[in-house]
């Protein structure tokens, strides 16, 4: 349990540096001089680095065990998170922006992979959710402590300090992060017949065969991508320029977000721990709330009312719960030797469309005067496309997941004569 949560912890400081810009907006518009579809640049560069990096973390997981890559991904993002803090030029930031997201891809699969070897097969809905849910309390130290560390210290006192948490990490991973309990080691790879281009080819194609890989990916495609463009960036500027909020009362509302995320994340996970089924509804319900609120919201005469955002950040919290069941449609779908490579896959999804709604609206803001109401009429037409994809796939992987579960239990009472 507590080599878990060193992995676990090694998440939680990746996401406090990935969404440390998510209140430093405003400022990194005027320290480096800069509009809004270059402001969007710096989320964008790092959801690309991040999604980019998805299949080869999967691959190098399965490969090399979790406490070398989360290894590799602590000394990333830290030096990334230190880079930020003393960049004077808006190339330099990019650049660190980039070197933060990809110590931060590494972090995520390892520690799902590190729960499959430490924890039962029948409690990963509930380990996969909690992680989700610690992650997301690092986002919680952002919108609670670092926002209100960069109005008093400035720039470079709050990412630099920040950027200590990874060096007090670090240490826990080099000499307490084990792979697997002991007595319980995974088969060795034949590096012969397995190693090598082969190896690489056979794992991305026997996990994209399987329909639970791909329902998930697009699970976690038209879940996640709406609270993750808030938090990550969009939010606090909506709020204040165009609800005419002040950044405290802004910062709350994002604090609401991680708040109603963590309380999604308990409930989502318990619901399908004991209610497989209830996959499905889970996903669709949380696409069409999260629609409904955003249109009522976007469609608001003037500035929408204070108990509108408030429910607005309420569903947004469970966009990130939402995208996790997409874990848990791939998970059953493939052998514990390419659970990296599959959650990779996953992974993906969420991330890529992420990346090119934060790209959408930053240019449809510069080329409509800011226009927040049309720039982030983006989400809906994402939604679209994430929605009827899942639906295409869904029965498909339920399908076979019934199958095997019925060729499991006929191999379990089987005796040979």
């Amino acid at each position: 349990m507590w080599v878990w949560g060193i992995g676990v912890a090694v998440y939680f400081v990746a996401v406090t540096y990935r969404t440390s810009l998510g209140v430093a907006g405003i400022d990194a518009t005027e320290r480096f001089g800069i509009n809004a579809s270059a402001l969007s640049s710096f989320s964008i560069l790092q959801l690309l680095v991040y999604a980019g990096m998805q299949m080869p973390v999967g691959l190098l997981v399965d490969r090399w065990g979790t406490k070398r890559i989360l290894l590799l991904g602590v000394l990333l993002f830290t030096a990334g998170q230190f880079g930020f803090a003393f960049s004077g030029s808006y190339a330099m930031a990019l650049a660190s922006r980039a070197l933060l997201g990809c110590g931060d891809a590494m972090t995520f699969i390892a520690v799902l992979r590190l729960g499959t070897r430490w924890f039962p097969a029948r409690r990963g809905p509930v380990v996969a959710q909690i992680a989700a849910l610690i992650g997301m309390a690092g986002n919680l130290v952002t919108t609670l402590v670092l926002a209100r560390i960069l109005d008093t210290f400035g720039w470079t006192p709050t990412f630099a300090g920040s950027a200590a948490g990874g060096l007090v990490i670090l240490l826990f991973v080099v000499f307490f992060l084990k792979d697997h309990p002991e007595g319980h080691e995974p088969p060795a790879h034949q590096h012969g017949a397995q190693g090598g281009a082969g190896f690489i080819r056979r794992q991305i194609t026997e996990a994209w065969r399987e329909p639970g890989t791909r329902a998930g990916m697009w699970t976690h495609f038209v879940c996640q991508f709406p609270g993750m463009v808030f938090l990550l960036l969009w939010g606090l500027p909506f709020l204040v320029e165009a609800q005419g909020l002040d950044r405290g009362t802004a910062g709350e509302l994002l604090t609401l977000v991680v708040v109603s995320n963590m309380v999604c994340g308990l409930v989502y996970g318990q619901v399908i721990a004991r209610h497989h089924a209830a996959r499905t509804p889970l996903v669709v319900g949380t696409v069409v709330a999260t629609a409904a609120v955003w249109a009522t919201t976007l469609a608001w005469p003037g500035r929408a009312p204070m108990a509108l955002l408030i429910v607005l950040c309420v569903v947004l919290g469970a966009c990130g719960p939402g995208s996790m069941i997409g874990f848990d449609f791939s998970r059953p779908a493939n052998t514990p030797e390419r659970q990296g490579t599959a959650s990779g896959i996953v992974n993906m999804g969420g991330f890529t469309a992420s990346m090119t709604t934060l790209f959408a609206i930053g240019v449809l803001l510069d080329a409509t005067g800011d226009n927040y109401r049309i720039a982030f009429a983006s989400v809906f037409v994402l939604q679209a496309v994430g929605l009827v994809q899942f639906a295409r796939l869904r029965a498909r992987a339920v399908r076979r997941e019934q199958e095997r579960t019925v060729a499991s239990r006929v191999e379990a009472v089987h005796v040979p004569v």
